[in-house]
């Protein structure tokens, strides 16, 4: 899947990869997608969640290795 913009969040546990999710959605204009690479197992769950709170769509979640790929669409 394409995205105008990614973000590194490998490394980081609840809720940075969220918060930087969030920062990035903020600078991103209605319909683009953002890429997200985390390594929390709960970030799935928390990206879910935080979809269903703000309005953005969960578009896709892929799970490489130990790597989990979010995609959001920005509401």
């Amino acid at each position: 899947m394409d995205a105008h913009k990614e973000i590194d969040t490998r490394g980081l546990n609840c809720p940075l990869p969220i918060l930087k999710a969030k920062k990035a959605l903020a600078e991103m204009s209605s319909g683009e997608v953002l890429k997200v690479i985390a390594t929390d197992p709960g970030s799935a769950r928390d990206f879910q969640a935080f979809a269903r709170q703000t309005g953005n769509d969960l578009l896709q979640q892929d799970t490489v290795g130990e790597e989990f790929v979010h995609y959001l669409r920005r509401r």
